[in-house]
């Protein structure tokens, strides 16, 4: 079904992506890497659980729901190796998570970087829109064109262009036009989601003293700058389309730490109907940068991540409508909205939580949405 439901901003109560994957989809997912189911019979199963967590969002009473991401393995790689001209390879080491290894797998450049219309995720997408009425709105979450200049993905980028800028314009085509599938398939919100804003935080503050490598991640942010704005121009005006800025997230851990000082001048110039800013912990500085990042654009919110999903204790309501009138002042507090600081299940593998629990901290990110802006 196609909705012509639109918004221009992210919802004041929004649900960043991932779920909890149930027992049933684990168990699907290791019999059919065993062989013991076909494809088919996992499609069922997956369909089956997807069709029940989307029932429960709606149930909880969220304005715009996921597939919780149960098409994919990871947050990231599942969707860069469904595009064309992306492989898949052991990158023999796991990513540096404080306190917990995950798997090793990686993706890597086998030819030109392009748009596939054969990409399963719309497939995924088709049967996520078949599920939800009318008033509720579809979030297709992928992951940032960036994470595909990171972490030795592109390191042969020289095999098959002649210059970086070539690669970059490449990728921005590729995205450009799977978002534009997407919208024809009746999509109207869409997410990407990023590591390498926080990834850039720890790095330019520690190269600050090395003229020559600080210069690398400047670069980075450049060309993230330039992909990711190059990807959107010209999509349809009705189409909304937001960022999550992950410090990471994998069985409850984190990758990175830092203020959003030290990438507020990007952040600012990226031209996203929305940012979802992880603000659940010390680790992530203070609001100041919050006014920098909004850039006085009556046309764009905030989504502040009070609510951790890596724990689940619930968070005290007086306290965070604080943490929210503290952040209304560096933004205007109509161009603020909040959810969970990430989702629940980066990777299958998921955080330590238990099911009601994510449910109940969703739950609390409406209440005191509720709370905060009545209309919501």
């Amino acid at each position: 079904m196609t909705t012509t439901t639109k918004t221009n901003f992210p919802y004041r109560y929004d649900v960043v992506g991932s779920l909890l994957r149930p027992a049933k989809l684990k168990q699907a997912r290791a019999e059919f890497a065993q062989g013991a189911i076909d494809a088919a019979q996992l499609q069922t199963i997956r369909h089956a659980e997807t069709k029940r967590v989307v029932q429960k969002q709606i149930d909880l009473g969220l304005k715009a729901v996921t597939d919780g991401e149960f098409n994919r393995s990871w947050w990231h790689l599942d969707f860069l190796w469904g595009l064309t001209g992306v492989g898949h390879y052991d990158y023999k080491q796991s990513y540096k998570f404080h306190g917990s290894k995950t798997r090793t797998d990686n993706a890597d450049l086998v030819g030109k970087i392009a748009f596939n219309p054969d990409h399963p995720f719309f497939e995924s997408f088709q049967y996520l829109q078949s599920l939800v009425p009318d008033d509720v709105l579809v979030k297709q979450t992928i992951p940032s064109p960036t994470m595909l200049f990171r972490d030795n993905r592109s390191d042969n980028w020289h095999e098959f262009y002649e210059t970086w800028d070539a690669y970059l314009d490449d990728l921005a085509k590729a995205y450009h036009e799977t978002i534009l599938h997407f919208y024809e398939l009746g999509c109207r919100y869409i997410q990407l989601d990023d590591t390498t804003w926080a990834f850039l935080i720890s790095k330019l503050n520690a190269t600050t003293d090395d003229v020559t490598a600080h210069q690398t991640y400047v670069n980075l942010a450049q060309d993230a700058v330039h992909v990711i704005n190059t990807l959107l121009e010209g999509l349809p005006a009705d189409l909304t389309v937001t960022t999550h800025i992950c410090r990471g997230n994998f069985k409850s851990t984190y990758l990175f730490s830092g203020s959003y000082d030290d990438v507020a001048d990007y952040l600012a110039q990226l031209h996203y109907d929305g940012l979802f800013l992880e603000y659940d912990s010390e680790r992530a500085g203070s609001f100041t940068p919050l006014a920098k990042i909004w850039n006085h654009d009556a046309n764009k919110r905030l989504v502040l991540g009070l609510i951790t999903s890596k724990f689940p204790e619930l968070e005290d309501k007086a306290a965070v409508k604080a943490r929210i009138a503290d952040a209304a002042k560096q933004v205007p507090l109509d161009n603020l909205a909040i959810s969970t600081q990430c989702g629940f299940a980066s990777t299958e593998e998921g955080n330590a939580l238990t099911e009601d629990q994510q449910w109940a901290k969703l739950n609390l990110v409406k209440e005191i949405a509720e709370d905060v802006w009545p209309e919501a």
